[in-house]
């Protein structure tokens, strides 16, 4: 019996955080197996992939997210996947962490995929069903020290993720969580943030490219199965609890 996994040729994707990091490297691995693309980014970087466009987003901002998504629709003529990868970190024992800080974790990390869901649900819906991707954390599976408000915000993430796959799955949407653990990205650098290029957290870290290709797996499975939530660690990496 031959195992038939999903074609994702002609297909579009929504991605958010999409100019480096997890984010760069999923798009262009989608974007291989024919993926139509739109990319959402602070900068709004072009990747030079085809069939793609490259939008300036603020993910906190509700409007703003909702008219890429409806571009995208419009552009490509549906929008079968979405991806929340847009995300801020910052590290340091919990008294210490700055407000702004706290704000814009809560803002982009929370409000962000918020906001990009339900842009796109309607669209995915109207589209016969599709993907939930959120690229949240495993400090979203387990409280870490150093990370309190970082752990709240990806813990709120998964939260959001599973009671939208209750809620939506007999409408053929799958709602998924991808927990990495430590991934050397421009992300994990966040100098005043608590980590530099010298810190040893960074030393064996996964690769986006790693994440990236779970995601591809996740979004290839036969649409009668799906896939609640993967966790993910460099083998450099304790695990805990």
């Amino acid at each position: 019996m031959t195992y038939i996994t999903e074609n994702l040729s002609g297909k579009v994707a929504v991605i958010t955080g999409a100019s480096t990091g997890i984010g760069a490297a999923l798009a262009r691995t989608l974007s291989a197996q024919g993926v139509k693309l739109a990319l959402a980014s602070r900068a709004g970087t072009d990747l030079g992939l085809p069939d793609a466009i490259y939008r300036s987003v603020d993910v906190t901002d509700r409007a703003a997210v909702q008219a890429f998504v409806d571009e995208a629709a419009t552009v490509f003529g549906s929008v079968d996947i979405a991806v929340a990868n847009a995300g801020v970190g910052s590290y340091g024992q919990f008294l210490d962490v700055p407000e702004e800080h706290e704000n814009e974790m809560i803002g982009t990390n929370v409000l962000g995929t918020i906001h990009l869901y339900r842009a796109s649900i309607p669209h995915i819906t109207a589209a016969g069903g599709g993907d939930l991707i959120t690229v949240a954390s495993e400090a979203g599976r387990r409280g870490l020290p150093g990370e309190a408000v970082y752990s709240a915000s990806k813990f709120a993430q998964v939260g959001l993720t599973r009671a939208l796959d209750n809620e939506l799955r007999e409408s053929g949407i799958r709602a998924t969580n991808i927990c990495p653990g430590g991934v050397w990205t421009k992300f994990a650098l966040t100098d005043e943030r608590g980590r530099t290029d010298g810190s040893e957290q960074l030393q064996g870290m996964m690769r986006a490219e790693d994440v990236a290709e779970l995601i591809s797996f996740t979004l290839t499975r036969p649409r009668h199965m799906r896939m609640l939530e993967t966790a993910l660690r460099p083998m450099t990496e304790a695990s805990w609890g």
